[in-house]
């Protein structure tokens, strides 16, 4: 039979456990934080008219038109993201913002999603209006993986882990939330993780 001090020891113990497991709170042993959990919103503002489905470990953006912003402020950092989007999907990860209420590519670094966008140099992997891209890479209708470095005014994108996209210098921004897109299409994000440099 269990004394007082083991139950309470066996108690301790499970809580602690339980507490360190929250996925969005929890920090990897590569140093590295996940943002989302899969299974719920925390850390995250809800802005605009998009459709925001949760669920079997993924966040899924499937009406336009609207954000996901971050509660916290994050300066120099590398973003680690796994992301599915159709070859129409016009979404992306902006980052530094300026304004948690007024997302877009003037008031925060939009790194694109969108293969199809009008102007092919800020397709996918692009900075818009920093960095382009060239060749143009497709990541439309399977996932891929996108590495953001943000190291003071120095930028840099790679796709699939071998190439980089996008590679640039720019000191419009500080710091300031993250904020997850969705403006047309399909795009899910199954891992979005954070490790300040």
């Amino acid at each position: 039979m269990k004394t007082l001090k083991q139950s309470i020891a066996a108690f301790s113990l499970t809580s602690a456990l339980l507490f360190c497991a929250t996925p969005a709170q929890a920090q990897n042993s590569d140093g590295f934080e996940d943002l989302i959990d899969g299974v719920s919103l925390n850390g995250w503002n809800i802005i605009g008219t998009a459709n925001w489905v949760i669920g079997k470990g993924m966040v899924e953006g499937n009406k336009p038109n609207g954000f996901l912003v971050s509660t916290k402020n994050y300066q120099n950092f590398i973003i680690k993201a796994e992301f599915w989007a159709e070859s129409n999907t016009n979404s992306g990860i902006f980052i530094r913002c300026q304004d948690p209420n007024k997302v877009n590519q003037y008031t925060c670094y939009e790194i694109n999603i969108y293969d199809t966008r009008p102007e092919q140099a800020y397709a996918t992997g692009a900075i818009v209006d920093v960095a382009k891209v060239d060749p143009v890479p497709k990541a439309g209708g399977r996932w891929n993986t996108m590495e953001i470095t943000a190291k003071g005014s120095h930028f840099k994108v790679v796709l699939n882990g071998a190439v980089t996209v996008a590679d640039a210098q720019d000191s419009r921004y500080q710091d300031g939330p993250i904020a997850l897109q969705s403006a047309g299409g399909i795009v899910k994000f199954r891992k979005l993780q954070i490790k300040p440099l």
